[in-house]
């Protein structure tokens, strides 16, 4: 009587594997008997036997990290045989990496936003003209035809840029859109 009382049920290992679950079983502390899909992978994946050389190889404090371990990575290969856990890390690094350009697009935005609002807040200094004041993008069409800026193209013509610009492969600096298409004067 006292020794139904005291039954345990076996851990998910020992169930697995249709073996009688001891008290000093390596297997019990980790694979709870609630989560036996959790040792199925692990041992269709890795085998028990090697689990259980894993574990008694390691410190008892360090088998619980390693048992996870192996848990994620066996459900990641069950998931994805190919590719297995690296597929997953490979995907979150790309999902990182498109994620840090957004941020960084959005950054960029809510600077130029910022220097914008900036420049129109500046009051013009001395003799100069309200249309003078304005960012070069927001003159109007005539003002920048009489002052030599119609195409956009807002420094003085054969002076090379002080920056490479990131379209031009032309590391010397050296800008030269005019002389193939642009307009000519």
């Amino acid at each position: 009587m006292a020794s139904s009382s005291s039954y345990n049920s076996p851990c998910a290992a020992c169930k697995f594997l249709r073996r009688k679950c001891m008290p000093g079983c390596i297997f019990a502390p980790y694979f709870p008997p609630e989560e036996p899909q959790k040792f199925a992978n692990v041992h269709k994946i890795f085998g028990a036997s090697n689990v259980t050389k894993l574990l008694n190889e390691l410190l008892p404090h360090q088998r619980e990290d390693a048992v996870n371990s192996l848990a994620y990575e066996a459900e990641a290969r069950v998931r994805d045989p190919v590719y297995g856990c690296v597929g997953a890390i490979s995907f979150l690094q790309r999902q990182v990496q498109r994620l840090q350009k957004e941020l960084d697009a959005a950054n960029s935005d809510l600077i130029r936003y910022a220097c914008s609002e900036i420049s129109t807040a500046l009051p013009a200094p001395p003799g100069a003209s309200s249309i003078q004041s304005m960012a070069p993008r927001q003159r109007p069409i005539e003002y920048n035809r009489r002052m030599g800026n119609e195409g956009g193209n807002y420094h003085a013509p054969g002076m090379p840029f002080p920056y490479t610009l990131p379209w031009n492969d032309n590391p010397s600096g050296d800008n030269n859109e005019g002389e193939g298409g642009g307009s000519n004067m």
